[in-house]
């Protein structure tokens, strides 16, 4: 059940790829929480499953070497290497305890882009319209996490950024401009996750989150700017045994106040590197990123159920229903849906050895009629 990452889970969870949990009614009254747990070591738990998690984006073009609890003190190096022509990326993160305190974690990444975008769907501006634009980004960072109870936990960190653009032309308003102008970012952040209901007897479990994000952007025209995002997350298994059925909801909204350049948008739509999942709605158009609707200020309604199809020891399949909304605006105007998006589908998710899975979805925009098929691997 989810409610068994909560103790100190976020650690548990990063060293141990096969997990299972037991709630079961104790004499007392309260409930028994047994934990199965298989221990993440260099690539996992065998050959097969690191060989299975290295190359299961080659679909896609990208490789992901993870390495986990290196020298057996808990440190895990993952990165991911892609090299779609469209938009390359490489990145590494390494995390590690601070002071021997396996609740308390520290993230150093960097993070380098090349993309070609098409805006020719969702820019509004005049002039000739942005089908190859090209940018590129590096940026590095450091964040630290720290559980502090079976509740909540918080986490907070610090990003120096460079972006710059090419094949731009043809937009000389300063407005059309500050979206993609060179600039070099600095910018911190403090973030809060706390579940606020738990009834392990319904196994019904209630997340929240909150992030304040705050920066500058060193190029004329930009300056100053702060990013606020919320988010809430049901969970229920209506089964009083088993996950042969799983139902998830989640409302998220955010706000930036400031010039943004384009990077800093929120993006709804399915794409590998973005998280706001509209899924009628793709976030690419022929292979470049660009398509999906784009803005300062969004809203996005997720409902999903999922059923047990098949199971064996290797993999699981899950099959459900999904509905979707949102909206995403910009008080530029030249950015934004216009109107309330509304998207349906269903989507098949299969787990591989416990340790990643493999999610197909379709989905049809329900004002546009496009239809969606989308697929993705988690990790």
């Amino acid at each position: 059940m989810g409610c068994s990452r909560h103790n100190h889970g976020w650690t548990i969870w990063a060293f141990f790829s096969n997990r299972r949990s037991e709630l079961t009614p104790a004499e007392s009254g309260n409930y028994d929480l047994t934990l199965h747990l298989a221990e993440r070591n260099g690539w996992g738990d065998s050959k097969v499953e690191g060989i299975v998690s290295l190359l299961s984006g080659l679909p896609y073009a990208t490789i992901y070497p993870e390495f986990y609890n290196l020298g057996r003190d808990a440190a895990n190096l993952a990165s991911l290497a892609r090299w779609d022509s469209e938009k390359r990326r490489v990145s590494l993160s390494l995390s590690l305890p601070l002071y021997g305190d396996p609740s308390l974690r520290l993230r150093l990444y960097a993070d380098a882009r090349n993309e070609n975008w098409n805006l020719a769907r969702t820019f509004f501006g005049g002039g000739t319209p942005l089908t190859n634009l090209n940018m590129r980004r590096a940026a590095a960072g450091l964040e630290a996490h720290s559980i502090v109870n079976g509740r909540w936990s918080w986490s907070a960190g610090a990003e120096l950024a460079n972006r710059n653009f090419r094949n731009f032309s043809g937009h000389n308003s300063p407005a059309e401009g500050a979206f993609f102008t060179a600039a070099t970012s600095v910018a911190g952040w403090l973030s809060v996750e706390r579940t606020l209901v738990r009834v392990p007897e319904r196994r019904f479990i209630a997340d929240s989150s909150a992030k304040a994000k705050a920066g500058r952007e060193f190029a004329a025209g930009l300056g100053p700017f702060a990013t606020f995002r919320g988010s809430f997350r049901a969970h229920w298994f209506p089964r009083a045994r088993g996950d042969d059925y799983e139902m998830q909801a989640q409302i998220r909204a955010g706000v930036t106040a400031g010039n943004a350049t384009l990077d800093e948008l929120f993006e709804l739509g399915v794409e590998r590197d973005n998280d706001l999942w509209l899924r009628g709605h793709a976030g690419t158009l022929d292979g470049r990123k660009g398509a999906a609707p784009l803005g300062r200020r969004f809203f996005l309604a997720n409902w999903e159920m999922d059923k047990n199809i098949y199971q064996n020891g290797f993999f699981t399949v899950k099959l459900g229903p999904f509905l979707d909304n949102g909206a995403v605006a910009d008080s530029s105007g030249l950015f934004g849906s216009q109107r309330w998006l509304w998207d349906a589908g269903a989507q098949c998710k299969v787990r591989l050895l416990g340790s990643l899975t493999i999610v197909v979805s379709y989905g049809r925009d329900l004002r546009g009629g496009r239809n969606v098929f989308f697929g993705t691997v988690l990790h």
